[in-house]
């Protein structure tokens, strides 16, 4: 290939981490000079890339931003003009609801060189890491595969007639097709399965009847899942579904060629048997968009995880000042970005308001945060100042312009609840700053089965928060869930430890539940995650 000519790869990465991602797959994502990837791309993944790669995630999720097709398009035939190795990275496989017809016209129409490549589809995959065979030679001899997202679409009279229905992206829309397969003939007594994060440690199954599966999941978080219907399902208590070997641990996988191409499991994972959290279970209470990496390095560190976003993050009430803000750019000398929310939430509502990076070129950006940092990055911009401390209150006391008497500043943040003092304290120094709401952050309402049985039984042996926010609504979810009883919520965390990120954090903890056991030294979900192992009894020597 000639410096000048660019290619484009589309690749399926399989349904989680590196145990699923084809050879092939591999090799062009070493080689990838820009990364474009979808939002459920297993971290793992993402760690086979350069330093020198540009890596762009252009992710769809329901209820946040998301970046338009059109963007997306032109992302690709972009930087194959300019001649890179381009790897658009998409879960599971490229042609199974991958929305790849479109980018693979688009690059046609536009002469760029263009190849796809299979991936292992979660259909497969999920249903089969879950113990539950798709055919049989009893029970199954055909199944359908089907999208879940626009039911009124569906021909419901023909699905409720196969013997076995895989349906994906159906966890928002669980209702209407339970009602739609019993309005079309399926009897109340057919069996289904929900399989939550296939191939991931997190992995959920929930198995129950049309009758019964919506009662069952009250309240728990589904998605991403694969929904399997028919009499297939009842065989996964007698294949060893419900075993501690669904899914397999890529740890018992051997070497098998000393070939780079070839993905073996690093040596470290087979030789160090030494799990600092292993036997003990540690509750997430970050958001579910945010905390998958968290969740990922807990479970390999041994801690059985359960997930209780106690705040969701979604759009704000209203975009005007934001857009006004974006329509204005020119008046502004700095931007301001506080968290990796924001960094998303802003640019997504910059593209959507047709404009691109470019019109942040006279803008110098701050911080705060190595993840911030890092997110910015993989936007495509870089960070004019990261202060020595990741706290906010830190930006003012290192800014690097001593005198910000006039300067202009446009501070993008969360619609409620954020860092007062930071702006008091840029305008006690003659600032001139523009706070805008970019997103905002909500309680959840509800916990999911699971983690309610765990705190009544008095099971968690940490709790980790990462805001003060964090910890407010964590509060509030427990006292109305212990609302109308005779139960103390706060005797549910009595055996469990609680970890903070911060000493904001902290002194919320310390107000709300009367104690903080764990406190993070450096104020990262990184620096969260090794004070929880120097504070292991299994990790001290």
């Amino acid at each position: 290939m000639s410096e000048q000519q660019g290619k484009v790869d589309i690749v399926g990465a399989g349904p989680g981490g590196l145990a699923y991602l084809t050879l092939v797959g591999k090799r062009l994502i070493v080689q990838a000079e820009v990364l474009i990837y979808d939002a459920l791309i297993h971290p793992e993944t993402l760690t086979l890339v350069t330093e020198e790669c540009v890596c762009l995630p252009v992710g769809k999720r329901g209820g946040q931003p998301s970046t338009p097709q059109d963007q997306i398009n032109r992302l690709l035939v972009d930087y194959c003009q300019q001649g890179k190795r381009v790897v658009r990275l998409k879960c599971g496989d490229p042609f199974i609801f991958g929305r790849t017809a479109s980018e693979l016209r688009i690059l046609q129409t536009h002469h760029c060189a263009v190849e796809v490549w299979p991936g292992l589809s979660s259909v497969f995959a999920a249903p089969l890491l879950a113990g539950i065979p798709l055919t049989d030679a009893q029970l199954s001899g055909s199944f359908a595969v089907m999208s879940g997202h626009a039911p009124q679409r569906i021909n419901w009279s023909a699905m409720a007639q196969l013997e076995t229905l895989v349906i994906l992206m159906g966890t928002q829309t669980l209702s209407t097709i339970v009602e739609q397969l019993l309005h079309k003939g399926q009897k109340p007594t057919c069996p289904i399965a929900i399989i939550r994060q296939g191939g991931w440690p997190q992995q959920q199954v929930w198995v129950g009847t049309l009758a019964t599966i919506e009662q069952q999941t009250q309240g728990a978080i589904l998605s991403p899942a694969v929904i399997v219907v028919g009499e297939v399902v009842t065989l996964r208590s007698s294949l060893g579904g419900e075993s501690a070997a669904y899914p397999p641990s890529t740890e018992d996988l051997m070497p098998m060629s000393q070939d780079p191409d070839v993905l073996v499991p690093d040596a470290t994972s087979m030789t160090d048997s030494k799990q600092p959290l292993k036997g003990q279970t540690v509750l997430v209470t970050r958001s579910a968009s945010q905390a998958t990496s968290f969740c990922e390095r807990m479970s390999a560190a041994g801690a059985t995880v359960l997930e209780m976003p106690a705040i969701e993050i979604v759009p704000p009430s209203d975009w005007c000042p934001l857009d006004d803000a974006i329509a204005n750019l020119e008046q502004f000398q700095w931007l301001i970005l506080t968290s990796a929310n924001g960094v998303n939430y802003f640019l997504e509502r910059l593209l959507a308001q047709g404009k691109d990076l470019r019109s942040l070129s006279h803008l110098k950006i701050a911080v705060v945060g190595r993840k911030t940092a890092k997110i910015l990055k993989e936007r495509g911009l870089q960070a004019d100042f990261t202060p020595p401390n990741f706290v906010a209150d830190s930006l003012v006391e290192h800014f690097p312009q001593p005198d910000l008497k006039g300067v202009s500043l446009l501070l993008p943040r969360v619609e409620t609840g954020g860092r007062d003092v930071l702006v008091a304290q840029f305008k006690a120094q003659g600032a001139l700053i523009t706070e805008v709401p970019a997103y905002q952050s909500q309680c959840t309402r509800s916990l999911s089965p699971q983690v309610l049985e765990a705190l009544e039984a008095q099971t968690l042996d940490v709790i980790t928060f990462a805001s003060s926010k964090t910890v407010r609504c964590f509060c509030q979810i427990l006292q109305n869930t212990a609302s109308g009883t005779d139960q103390n919520w706060l005797q549910w965390i009595t055996n469990a430890r609680i970890a903070s990120i911060g000493p904001q954090t902290t002194a919320t903890c310390e107000q709300l539940l009367g104690r903080v056991d764990i406190e993070a030294v450096e104020y990262t979900l990184e620096g969260l995650m090794q004070s929880i192992l120097n504070h292991s009894p299994s990790f001290e020597t």
